[in-house]
């Protein structure tokens, strides 16, 4: 939701002054600190330029000790913006109107002088961090610019080229921690820069970023551009939004992109290593001056924000050092000696401050985290990010909670997308968050209704609806089952099922005309974008038992890939132009733009849905967290182009060849961006001990002997290079450089056995047997209230709800079933 911005005034950083009344019910005893006046006395007070932070209390109401703890602790922030803090002690009878009615009191008001400049709900400011963001945000509303479009967005930058820089930053919400650091730097720097602020998720998006789980700052670089058709450079903050490190980020951004010295490097300082940033010198000779300066102009750009980089003078130097080297690398740290290094190109200079960086940031962690794990905050990652999240304020009036009373009425009504969680389960709570961000996504564009059940408060819905683990995700459409969801829990993979299931599948297709139109991505053109293929079963009309196969395939890939059936009495157009015969598929891929053809005779449902999954896997994908899994059930060798940034055009080329070729066919190709998937660092110290230098290529074999193989570094990724090596490791003349061990991947420490905590409180008391393992199923939806399903849970307590694990070895058995008792009776 947009802010509501105040008129425009002047606000200056050393001669403003502010006062903030707060009124409110509530009184405050054990941390009173706060100066207190009567309602006269501090109007008495107020004068122009003096800035005052007042809190209205009544007595006689009762006390909300949290929030009065909030407000104690965010005086000493404020005062440092020059706003202070009061306490006003309204009595009964008091007549002024932030003393009188309940409503007023249940509001914060914002004055400068006996100026009343905004007031907020005091549901707002629910933490210190919420207190200074928004009266920080107030104050500097011609600091920072709050927009919400992509158009706002060109507006604000057209009007600045020529003129002055933009920090541009994105946070989740107005109030956050986020929020707050990016008021303080606007505090100190808006005279400066135009701040601009925006917490709409789909402007991040438009403007490239990949990662829009975090908040993001953007320094537009608009001063320079002097063409009004030119876009301003932009440089992207890596680290995240706190006020120390956005102060680092814009005194690097003040600083001259490249210096020229001729002096012994290890003598240089510049602001640079003042704020803990290494320095790179690119080393020039005369003969090869302007080459040097711009190839040192080009790494400048590249590690703005996070080196300093400066063309170091060789022939007017002193001071001797390897001839060959011809960059020098020298850290932040006093008393290191400067590195003397040959680097071939610019990734490799880039990629060794990155990698510094990295491991900076790690002995930081661990310095940080020296004392070991709180043992009473949680016990997995999932859960730990949870807690740390705790107080992040999720929009979750974008989506209908639902209960006993009002479960059935809403699902029957319209199709609705509905969320099975428990509120005290970490899993649940982590992707409750990933759920909303759909919700944020699908805003004002989707008929489909999100909608959420908390199983802990309303465990008699959940049971009926045979959820027995959590979380689970289901799709409600009028006269059809539910659809249970079974995808990765995050936000893309959800999105993707539920812009998929807009439409009925396999879709029948009636006409030749219409079915090249599938084909060509023409006919569902807004979901091409959610499905690398569209498969099209064909059929002659006679073919019953086939086309019933290919219908259950269908149905069971609902929300994961677009399919079709055409079994009309032309059908024999398309084989015959597709040189195929009946029964068959046709694969449109269509980034690539081709069409393949696959012969169904003799083929079963089974296989049917693992031929059309395993023809949507890319052929040389980009490895993530996410997608992973996915790749490792082939079972097969992984060969890894590990890759700081984009792939080379010439190293994807050569792969490309090699798999057009069929000499890759035992191995599973893929690339990692390093800058997309962190943990790709990780992976690599784990294989060669230090970060080497990238691009790099490697062939893991993770099923059977955890061997690692690695390209030689001296060599160039070529199509010939690579398949003489391949030859070499099929053959056994390569050796390996790392076995992996084999060992199992568990939590740190044990997890709770909730179940079994249950089950001794349950077994006080006389119970009938509960079975071990009670499968799920699905309740079919009508027009009536829904039945019992008595089949499912007639043994089960109500609070045996069980945490939600993935059993990868069976996954299509698992769904299978799943998906057969959704189905049973259509």
């Amino acid at each position: 939701m947009q802010p509501q911005l105040m008129m425009s005034s002047s606000f200056s950083v050393l001669r403003v002054g502010i006062s903030f009344v707060m009124m409110c019910i509530f009184y405050m005893s054990a941390v009173d600190s706060l100066p207190e006046l009567s309602p006269q006395k501090f109007f008495s007070t107020l004068q122009p330029g003096k800035a005052t932070l007042a809190y209205f209390c009544q007595a006689d109401f009762p006390s909300t000790s949290v929030f009065l703890e909030e407000l104690n602790e965010a005086d000493k922030p404020l005062q440092d913006y020059g706003i202070s803090v009061t306490k006003v002690n309204c009595v009964t009878k008091e007549t002024s109107r932030y003393c009188g009615s309940e409503k007023n009191l249940m509001k914060a008001y914002l004055f400068r002088g006996h100026i009343l400049l905004r007031e907020f709900p005091t549901d707002t400011l629910f933490n210190v961090d919420a207190i200074v963001a928004h009266v920080l945000f107030a104050l500097l509303f011609n600091e920072v610019k709050y927009i919400t479009t992509l158009g706002d967005l060109q507006n604000t930058e057209n009007a600045l080229k020529g003129k002055a820089n933009i920090a541009f930053s994105y946070v989740r919400a107005i109030g956050t921690p986020e929020h707050r650091a990016v008021m303080e730097a606007a505090f100190v720097y808006g005279t400066t820069y135009q701040f601009v602020l925006t917490t709409e998720i789909a402007l991040l998006q438009s403007i490239g970023t990949e990662d829009i789980e975090y908040a993001h700052l953007y320094f537009f670089h608009c001063k320079p551009v002097l063409d009004l058709t030119q876009q301003c450079r932009r440089t992207l903050m890596e680290q995240s939004l706190t006020t120390l490190n956005i102060h680092r980020f814009i005194k690097t951004m003040e600083a001259p992109l490249l210096t020229e010295v001729a002096e012994d490097p290890q003598q240089v300082s510049t602001v640079h290593l003042q704020l803990g940033l290494p320095l790179v010198f690119i080393v020039s000779q005369q003969a090869t001056y302007e080459a040097d300066r711009t190839t040192a102009e080009w790494v400048a750009w590249r590690l703005l924000g996070k080196a300093g980089v400066l063309l170091l003078l060789r022939d007017s130097l002193e001071v001797d050092f390897p001839k060959n080297a011809n960059v020098v690398f020298k850290r932040a740290e006093e008393g290191v000696p400067v590195e003397f290094l040959v680097l071939s190109n610019i990734d490799l200079i880039v990629s060794r401050v990155e990698s510094n960086m990295h491991i900076e940031e790690m002995h930081e962690d661990e310095d940080n985290d020296i004392e070991g794990p709180d043992m009473d905050i949680q016990d997995d990652e999932v859960a730990e990010t949870v807690y740390r999240d705790r107080k992040r304020q999720l929009p979750l009036e974008l989506t209908v909670e639902l209960t006993e009373e009002t479960f059935n009425a809403t699902v029957t009504a319209s199709d609705s997308i509905v969320l099975f969680y428990a509120g005290w389960q970490a899993v649940s709570m982590a992707f409750l968050q990933s759920y909303i961000d759909v919700a944020i996504k699908l805003k004002g564009t989707s008929t489909m209704l999100l909608t959420r059940v908390n199983c802990a408060d309303w465990s008699h819905v959940c049971a009926k609806q045979n959820v027995t683990e959590f979380p689970v995700v289901k799709m409600y459409k009028e006269g059809e089952n539910p659809v249970s969801y079974a995808g990765m829990l995050g936000t893309e993979d959800l999105l993707k099922f539920i812009q998929l299931n807009r439409i009925s599948c396999p879709v029948n297709i009636t006409s030749v005309q219409e079915a090249e139109e599938y084909l060509s991505g023409k006919l569902h053109k807004d979901l091409v974008s959610y499905s690398s293929v569209s498969v099209l079963g064909l059929f002659s009309p006679t073919m019953t038992t086939a086309k019933e196969e290919f219908t259950e395939a269908g149905n069971y890939l609902k929300g994961c890939v677009i399919t079709g059936i055409y079994s009309e009495e032309d059908v024999l157009t398309l084989s015959n132009k597709y040189a195929v015969t009946l029964p068959a598929l046709l694969l449109a891929r269509h980034k690539e733009g081709k069409i393949e053809s696959i012969s169904l005779a003799n083929v079963h449902a089974q296989e049917i849905v693992q031929i059309i999954t395993n023809a949507s896997l890319e052929i040389f994908p980009e490895i993530t967290v996410e997608n992973l899994p996915t790749y490792l059930r082939l079972q097969k060798p992984l060969l890894i182009l590990f890759s700081d940034g984009s792939i080379n055009p010439q190293h994807k080329k050569a792969i490309l060849m090699l798999l057009k070729e069929k000499h890759l066919d035992s191995l599973t190709p893929c690339w990692l961006n390093l800058k997309n998937t962190p943990v790709g660092r990780g992976i690599l110290q784990a294989y060669f001990d230090t970060l080497p230098p990238l691009p790099l290529l490697a062939v893991v074999n993770l099923h059977s002997g955890g061997q690692v193989f690695a390209f030689p570094s001296d060599q160039a990724i070529t199509e010939r290079n690579l398949l003489l090596w391949l030859k070499k490791l099929e053959a056994g003349l390569e050796s390996h450089i790392k076995i992996l061990p084999a060992q199992k991947w568990k939590p740190p420490l044990p997890a709770y056995d909730f179940l079994s905590m249950m089950d001794a409180t349950t077994s006080q008391h006389p119970t009938r047997k509960v079975p071990e393992c009670i499968k799920e199923t699905d309740v079919k939806e009508n027009d009536k209230e829904q039945p019992e399903d008595k089949s499912a849970i007639r043994n089960e307590p109500t609070g045996t709800l069980r945490t939600k694990h993935w059993n990868r070895s069976n996954w299509f058995e698992e769904a299978k079933k799943q998906f057969r008792h959704d189905n049973k009776e259509l």
